[in-house]
């Protein structure tokens, strides 16, 4: 089991300072990026405090990560008002999931493997945990709360440091035990190595991350991110012309191949490589045309919560864990 930090208390204690005297209920939502821990204190009308922490940790520091997430858990019970009390807390991330047992099956960029990070919360607060994958939890909000409302069967793709997929069909979003909408990974024998252990995977040229380590490599210039090959794309850089294109050509292929396995007829794109807006999806509305012949064109959706999405789908699921009835938006106006 990993090593918790020595200021949260261990068996069963609790990382509160002291409970409240209060009958107003608040979840801890958490969000776990490669790069950083998303927190915020979330009640019925929205977000009351916010918190976060760089991720740390890695393949060689796995308990690294652990310990960002304890630790901003701790911040963000010491930043509850005093007239609320804390009913669950939410906590998603990337990676293979395995919900029902509450398990990050394997999360490459996190450095865990069979981490039983509900139980941890569980122990280190005392109060439910509700626990899910990333992209799911994104999608899941953005079904209840954002630009998927009203969209029928439909999927959600998270672009961003990886590749992933959220699909809600039937009206409950499909884990598939934990692999529904891992479409980031596989699919290919040839290319460039992927922390997958596969090569050529979408997630190695068409993630944001991606598109930057795809142009480093072309021309030994580190840009500023996704957005700065967009930028020199824009300005007449031909080979940011060309990987921007290539990753926009990948995920083509993955939006068409869940059109033509599922017949979804909405696809609400999100993620932070979706801040490049028309540039992005433009292009990529062409090139998923180019791909299909019979089945019907997509409508390609923006995500409305943004980087927000995982925080409010992590409330969502602490909500659902509490046992009281889940907030109808949580603030946000339909």
């Amino acid at each position: 089991m990993p090593h918790v930090p020595p200021d949260v208390p261990a068996e069963g204690d609790s990382v509160r300072p002291r409970a409240p005297r209060a009958t107003e209920p608040v979840v801890l939502a958490l969000d776990v990026g490669g790069t950083s821990v998303k927190g915020a204190v979330v009640d019925a009308a929205g977000i009351v405090a916010r918190r976060s922490a760089p991720t740390g940790g890695g393949p060689t520091d796995p308990d690294g990560a652990t310990d960002a997430v304890l630790g901003v858990v701790r911040e963000l019970w010491a930043a509850v008002p005093a007239e609320r009390h804390v009913a669950a807390v939410g906590i998603v991330t990337p990676g293979l999931v395995d919900e029902d047992a509450g398990v990050v099956v394997g999360a490459e960029n996190l450095g865990w493997r069979d981490l039983p990070l509900r139980a941890l919360v569980e122990e280190a607060t005392g109060v439910p945990v509700g626990f899910g994958h990333d992209a799911r939890a994104a999608g899941l909000a953005e079904w209840r709360l954002g630009a998927g409302r009203g969209a029928g069967d439909h999927a959600f793709l998270a672009v961003g440091t990886g590749i992933a997929a959220a699909l809600v069909l039937g009206g409950r979003v499909f884990p598939g035990g934990g692999w529904a909408g891992e479409i980031g990974h596989g699919g290919a024998t040839t290319g460039d190595l992927c922390a997958c252990g596969g090569r050529g995977c979408v997630e190695t040229y068409g993630s944001a991350s991606g598109i930057a380590r795809q142009y480093t490599a072309r021309t030994g210039t580190v840009p500023d991110g996704a957005r700065g090959v967009l930028e020199r794309a824009q300005a007449g850089d031909r080979v940011a012309a060309e990987v921007w294109q290539h990753g926009v050509d990948g995920l083509a292929d993955l939006v068409s191949g869940l059109v033509r396995t599922l017949g979804l007829r909405t696809v609400v794109v999100g993620g932070g490589l979706v801040l490049a807006g028309n540039a992005l999806l433009d292009p990529l509305d062409r090139a998923v045309r180019a791909r299909l012949t019979v089945h019907p064109v997509p409508e390609l959706r923006t995500a409305r919560l943004g980087a927000e999405a995982g925080t409010f789908g992590a409330a969502l699921l602490a909500w659902q864990a509490s046992g009281r009835p889940v907030p109808s938006d949580l603030g946000i106006a339909a």
